[in-house]
Parts: structure tokens; C-alpha cells; sequence
């Protein structure tokens, strides 16, 4: 979140940096706001070998100790870690998205001479322009954007994906980047816009000098040459436009803006169709032809996720979201402050600059689990930031997806033995935004090509939905290990790789998402964490449920394959507290032992409340007794043991947090004794949803509308919120569906809230300011959301 923030009155207050006792050592610089420059922050240099080779790695200390900070060296407040990062993109009226296009390195008198001598006049484009002017044009020019008619172009990209391959698939060696990944991105551009393909080698040249020219650091000879390419480049894209204009009958992107600039001169004006016609360009072929060529690095350089793939290519858009978290092309972004702010605890003053850097924030740990892993199966890869966030989001965030979908589902079936050629050096352009080799050799052996033998892996291509991967195709192969009972009517299963490879690893509370056929049942992890081959769960026999637990009682055999989606963890477990009370309530044991092995063995004191029916119907508790006996009170109904929560939990103080996971009269109880504890006390995770099937005969239609976005939605009787915003191209993440997890969550800044989860807290519902888009809806006939 954003705020207005006062300048502080002493240099020490709103200053994350604290000096060292050591005077020798203490930081020499200080911030425009007065505030001493930490040794790491004024040594920071994007443009050092450390950030051009891994950008998120170089900001590795950032992200632990030094979220947000002033690099003398850039003149730039850098940003790092994902939930200010998310907070500037979403604040675009106290970040203005004005200097996006600056150039960083200012061009001497020379180079402005060359340029105005080639009429260079770019002005506002999609990405720097301020609200509402920025929305007002967006609406006007989105359609082309949205999925229903993305879908008409993806035959011919296909086609012209194999026609590229066509060239080189029997050489057995090739530069891929110079092959097809720099020209099929160009190309796709060019004909989504409707510009002629004999253009393309001339605007293709040009806009690595766009791309050096604006966040680069080059020097000032460099300037010069850079100067007159890029003049060139603007004064090809504005012949485009004339010719264009003078037919403006033609199929494309641009030709709808010309028609739109002609029915409102005022909200498309031919300045802005100028500056826009080559400003696409560059973001259309730089960005996608650099995160293709980052995918299928990193992607040959895991072979057992290359191979999964080629075994099931549904996998393909959850790999690419992976690909685009852990190697997207679009490194860093910039925004300049309209008044004095905060961010993360840092003051910024009013025209102080921004550096976000996507592509740490993309790896951080808070939001997303094992970051440095690359896991083709993680559940929220799609929340990266390589496309932005916000009303400033990439329009062609899709086009970019279904390229990225299709070259590999050509590869995966035409050249599945391809390999990276060993010992090659990878070298990338010099600047702070864009990351992408210049050329990625790989090889293969002819003779294995699968087309020689069956023509038919050119048959039935994969077909791949517009937009956010579906999340029920992200699933991970798996084989029953073991089936052991752990108690009346409840069994353990434990489940390992199928090619005996290391599982995810996983925190406290984390669970997984069982598959079988139709299927799909959530169960909490309850192994040991130390062991990375094997993830255990519980599963209690229901007879009066849904069905799913009878049908992995009755069929699951050792040896059986499954699959899983996960690990997720919504139940997360804060270690900082100073001690915790833990209560489980029948098969609830199973989060809350986890929780108690990490509080063990971090030395936290704790207490460990295990509630039953009866010792034989708890599970695990030979286990409880012996790992946690110290802490444990059993509560075994049959034996007169009830817990009586009032009593138990009376005196709950600042500093101690409750982690309950039970039945829901249990759940109940607590959150009514909550009222009184400090804010953020009690953490609870429900067995089951209510009932979340939306009947429309007593449901009502309303209207969501998206201030961020200056968009209004119509939400039908017979749909979900999420629903409706997952159909307009809106990326809400979401997991459960079911009210369950949090994960979809949105900011209500208007409007009556009928709230159906069970995430939110009484106090959190009656502020009216969140609500889970996949369940909850509108009282009334409006919503208006921060989207």
C-alpha cells in the first residue's frame, strides 16, 4: 500500500539504513532525503557485470535486508521485493509511468542535433502516459487485445513457426536466436498491426538501438551511431504510418487506431499514432524474441522439466509462466513520484525516481515459495511481473503467451532430443529493462528427428487457451509409495517421484491437491520436511462427504500413479511470534503437527492442544506423543477430556499467535473469543467449503467496476466475479475456488459486500474493504474494485 508521507524531521527517522558502531564503516552518502547510503546500496551498479548477468541474484541482498534504497550510482530509488513492487504499479497516480521511456543516460548535443535532423518527436505512448488519458485511449484501442479475438491468429503462427523450422530441423545444429527467435516475434508483430513483412529487416535492426538507446549506458560516440538508427528507425515507422493512412481500408492493429484516431481526433490524436508506431514495435518483437530465447535456455538447462514436457505438452503454459517468473525478458521498469510517498517504510520525495526491478521481485521468497527453484508445476508462476501489473499491464501480454506456447509445442514434438551446445558463452545488450542472449546455440542428432519415422507428431497439435494457464492442467506425476492406517478410518499415503527425483520443498501448513480421474481432493502435508523424496498426507474416510475420500480409501494401492497440484501453503506459520498455542481437532492434527516439529525445532515455546473422539480415531498420535509430550494436552472425548477453548485460550497476550485447524464449531468458537485478542492473533484453516454451486434463480446480476483500469464489468446471476474478470483478460490469481485460501482476493473501494468465504475475519468483513472474487458478490447492483 501507498501512502503520503511527511519528509522526517531528523535524518534517522524513516531510515531504514542504521549505521554501524564502527565509524570506519559507516555509509558516506546520503539520500536525496537526507538519509546515509548503506555500503551495499551506493555500490550497487545495474550496469556491473553482477546485474546483467542475473539481475535478481545481484539484488539478493535487497530483498533480505534493504527492500527499498537510493543508488547514488543510478540516481534511481531502487525496488525490490514483490509487495512494493506491486503496491508502485498498482499507485500509477503517485508513480507516474512519465519516465518509462526516458533515456537513462542522457544524449549529449550532438545526438539531439542527428535526431531532430530526422524529425524524431516522440511523445506519449500506452506506457508513459498519465490517467485518465492512458485509460480513456486503452479502452478505445483494447479489443484487438482480448482473447476472443487473439484466438483467429493462432493457425498462422503455427504455420509460420514450422516453416521456420522447416529450414534448419536436418542441419542438426543452429543459432536459434538468429534461426527464428528474433525473426518470429517481428513478423507476428508486423502482421497483428498490419504493417508490410518487407519492412521487418529495417525496423528489426533498429529497435536494438530503441532498446540501447533508451536504457543503455552507452557512450557518447556510441550516442552518435545510436542517434542515427534510431532516427532511421522513426523516420521508417512514420513512411509505415503515411502509407497506411493513405489506405486505411487494411486489417491490424494500427489500422484500427487510424480509424479510431479519425471518429476521436481528441482521445487519439496522430502524435500519439506516431509515437506509438514505433513504440510498439520494439515492445512487441524486443520483449517476446528475448523471453522465448530465456525459456528455452532455461528450460534445456533443467532436462527433467524439458522432458515432462515432451511427455505431456499440457504442461507448456504453466512452463512458460515458470520461464517468464525465473528468466523474463522485461528485467526492470521505472516511475517518478508525483508528491512525497512511502514505500515500504521508505520515504520517497515528490520527482524521485524508480527502478522496479521485476525480476527480483519475481523471486522473492514472501510470495513465492523455494524462488530460486525453477518448478514447471508451481501453482501461482502467472503472479510474476514480467508483463507489469496494474492498468499499465502489457496489452500484448497474450500474444506474447501464445507465441511462446506454440514454438515449444513445435519443438517439444519435433525436436524433443535437442540440447544446448556446452561451453558456450551467452552474451546480452548492455542496459538496465531488456535481458535476453544474443544467440542460443543448440544441437541434435538428424537421424532421431520423430518426423522421419511418423509423420503424424505433425497431427494434432496441442490447442492452447488464451490467456493464464488453467490451473486444473498444472499438475505433477506421482507414484504411491505407501498406504499405512494411522488410525480408525484414517490412512497415510505417501507419495514419491516417479524417476525417484527430489519433491518440492515445502513449509508448515503447506498442502497438496490429490488427482485421480475426476477427482480432486486437499490434503495437508504431515511428513517430515527433511525428506525431499517422499510427501505424506492423511486422509479420513468420510461416508456422509463427497465422495473423494471413499474413493481413495477404496482404490489407492501402492504402485498406483496420481498426480498432484502443489505444494500451496494459505495456512502459513509466522515464526516471529514469541510463543503459540496450537490446537487440531481430529484429522486437523495434520497442519498443526508440522507447525509443531518447525516451532521444536526452531526452540520456540509453544503448547500443543490435540482434541478426538477417541484415542483410536487420532491420528498420528503415537508420533504427537513422542515428538511433542512436553507441550501436548490430549483431549480425548471419550475419556471426559473435552477442551474447554474459554478457559484454555483466556488470556491470550500481544506477542502470541493461535493456530487452530478443526471442525467448524471448534472455528467457530475461537473466532468469537478472537474479538477481543490483538489484531492478527488467530490463524485458522477449515476442512471444507460451504456449499458453492451459485444457483441463478437466486442470485442477482451487478456491475464491477475496475478503478485502475477504468473498466466496468457486468457479473451475470449465473457467474462468479472471477469469472467475469477472467473473461475480460483481467489475470485475478485463484486456486481453490471454494473460499477457501485467499489467494483471489481483491480491494473493494465502493460497494456493499455479500461476503461468502471463510478467509476473512469478522473484523475484516466489516471493513468492507476485501472480498474473494471466486465466491463472495454484491449486495447491491455495484462493486467498485482496485483493479
Amino acid at each position: 500500500m501507498t501512502t503520503p508521507a511527511r519528509q522526517p524531521d531528523k535524518m534517522s527517522e524513516g531510515c531504514p539504513f542504521h549505521q554501524p558502531a564502527d565509524a570506519t564503516s559507516q555509509a558516506t552518502m546520503t539520500s536525496p532525503t537526507g538519509c546515509p547510503v548503506s555500503r551495499d546500496a551506493a555500490a550497487f551498479d545495474p550496469f556491473g557485470a553482477s546485474y546483467q548477468l542475473d539481475p535478481a541474484e545481484a539484488l539478493r541482498w535487497s530483498r533480505e535486508q534493504e527492500p527499498v534504497f537510493f543508488s547514488p550510482k543510478l540516481g534511481y530509488w531502487v525496488v525490490s521485493r514483490y509487495d512494493e513492487v506491486k503496491a508502485v504499479f498498482r499507485d500509477n497516480l503517485t508513480f507516474s509511468p512519465a519516465i518509462a521511456l526516458e533515456k537513462l543516460t542522457p544524449a549529449p548535443p550532438e545526438a539531439v542535433k542527428i535526431l531532430e535532423s530526422y524529425g524524431f518527436a516522440m511523445r506519449r505512448t500506452m506506457v508513459n502516459e498519465d490517467e485518465p488519458d492512458h485509460m480513456e485511449r486503452r479502452r478505445l484501442l483494447m479489443d484487438a487485445f482480448l482473447p476472443e479475438n487473439l484466438e483467429k491468429h493462432e493457425a498462422w503462427v503455427r504455420e509460420l513457426v514450422r516453416s521456420y523450422m522447416d529450414h534448419f530441423i536436418d542441419k542438426g545444429r543452429a543459432d536459434l536466436v538468429e534461426e527464428m527467435f528474433r525473426e518470429i516475434p517481428m513478423t507476428v508483430a508486423l502482421r497483428f498491426l498490419g504493417v508490410p513483412s518487407e519492412d521487418a529487416k529495417e525496423l528489426r535492426k533498429f529497435s536494438v538501438a530503441h532498446t540501447l538507446n533508451t536504457w543503455g549506458r552507452p557512450s557518447p560516440e556510441q550516442q552518435l551511431k545510436i542517434a542515427e538508427d534510431v532516427g532511421q528507425f522513426w523516420q521508417t515507422a512514420q513512411a509505415i504510418l503515411d502509407r497506411m493512412r493513405d489506405e486505411p481500408t487494411g486489417e491490424g492493429w494500427m489500422y484500427d487506431s487510424i480509424r479510431m484516431h479519425h471518429q476521436h481526433p481528441d482521445v487519439v490524436p496522430e502524435s500519439y499514432l506516431r509515437s506509438m508506431m514505433m513504440a510498439i514495435l520494439v515492445a512487441a518483437h524486443e520483449t517476446t524474441a528475448f523471453a522465448t530465447t530465456n525459456a528455452f535456455r532455461i528450460l534445456l538447462s533443467n532436462r527433467a522439466s524439458w522432458n515432462d514436457i515432451c511427455e505431456n505438452p499440457t504442461l507448456i503454459p504453466s512452463a512458460i509462466e515458470e520461464c517468464l517468473r525465473a528468466a523474463g525478458s522485461v528485467v526492470a521498469w521505472r516511475r517518478i513520484a508525483t508528491e512525497d510517498a512511502d514505500v515500504g517504510g521508505v520515504s520517497i520525495p515528490k520527482g524521485g525516481k524508480l527502478l522496479l526491478v521485476q525480476a527480483s521481485a519475481n523471486r522473492d521468497p514472501r510470495h513465492f515459495e523455494n524462488p530460486d527453484e525453477f518448478d514447471i508445476y508451481r501453482h501461482n508462476s502467472a503472479e510474476h511481473f514480467t508483463f507489469g501489473y496494474g492498468a499499465h499491464q502489457c496489452m500484448g501480454k497474450n500474444i506474447a503467451r501464445m507465441e511462446m506456447r506454440i514454438i515449444l509445442d513445435e519443438f517439444v514434438r519435433r525436436l524433443p532430443h535437442i540440447h544446448l551446445v556446452e561451453d558456450q558463452a551467452f552474451e546480452y545488450l548492455p542496459n538496465t529493462s531488456f535481458r535476453g542472449p544474443t544467440s542460443l546455440w543448440v544441437e541434435w542428432d538428424p537421424e532421431q528427428n520423430p518426423e522421419r519415422r511418423n509423420r503424424g507428431v505433425l497431427e494434432s497439435p496441442t490447442h492452447f487457451h488464451i490467456g493464464a494457464p488453467i490451473k486444473e492442467d498444472i499438475v505433477r506425476r506421482v507414484v504411491v509409495a505407501e498406504v499405512a492406517r494411522e488410525a480408525e478410518e484414517v490412512v497415510r499415503v505417501d507419495l514419491i517421484d516417479p524417476y525417484g527425483r527430489e519433491l518440492p520443498d515445502w513449509s508448515p501448513g503447506s498442502h497438496i491437491e490429490l488427482v485421480s480421474g475426476e477427482w480432486r481432493r486437499y490434503y495437508s502435508l504431515c511428513g517430515k520436511r527433511n525428506d525431499r523424496h517422499r510427501l505424506s498426507i492423511a486422509i479420513l474416510r468420510e461416508p456422509s462427504g463427497r465422495g473423494g475420500s471413499l474413493h481413495f480409501h477404496e482404490t489407492i494401492k501402492p504402485g498406483d500413479v496420481l498426480h498432484i497440484a502443489g505444494p500451496k501453503n494459505h495456512f502459513h506459520l509466522d515464526e516471529t511470534a514469541e510463543r503459540y498455542t496450537l490446537i487440531a481437532g481430529g484429522i486437523g492434527i495434520t497442519p498443526i503437527l508440522t507447525m509443531a516439529d518447525q516451532l521444536k525445532a526452531l526452540g520456540k515455546p509453544y503448547t500443543l492442544h490435540y482434541c478426538g473422539a477417541g484415542r483410536r480415531t487420532m491420528a498420528f498420535l503415537e508420533r504427537v506423543e513422542r515428538d511433542h509430550s512436553e507441550a501436548l494436552t490430549v483431549h480425548a472425548s471419550d475419556e471426559g477430556c473435552r477442551l474447554d477453548i474459554s478457559t484454555t485460550l483466556s488470556r491470550v497476550a500481544e506477542g502470541e499467535q493461535v493456530y487452530c485447524c478443526g471442525p467448524e464449531r471448534m472455528l467457530e468458537a475461537l473466532e468469537v473469543l478472537a474479538q477481543n485478542w490483538p489484531e492478527g492473533t488467530l490463524h485458522v484453516e477449515h476442512f471444507s467449503a460451504r456449499s458453492n454451486i451459485l444457483d441463478p434463480d437466486k442470485e442477482h446480476a451487478f456491475e464491477a467496476v475496475l478503478t485502475d483500469s477504468n473498466v466496468t464489468l457486468q457479473v451475470g446471476n449465473d457467474q462468479t466475479l472471477l469469472e467475469a474478470l477472467t473473461a475480460f483478460g483481467v489475470d485475478v490469481p485463484s486456486d481453490c475456488c471454494e473460499g477457501l485460501c485467499g489467494t483471489c482476493e481483491v480491494a473493494v473501494a465502493e460497494g456493499e459486500i455479500d461476503h461468502r468465504d471463510l478467509v476473512l475475519s469478522r473484523a475484516e468483513r466489516s471493513a468492507g474493504d476485501r472480498m474473494m472474487a471466486c465466491c463472495s458478490r454484491a449486495k447491491g447492483d455495484r462493486l467498485v474494485l482496485a483493479l
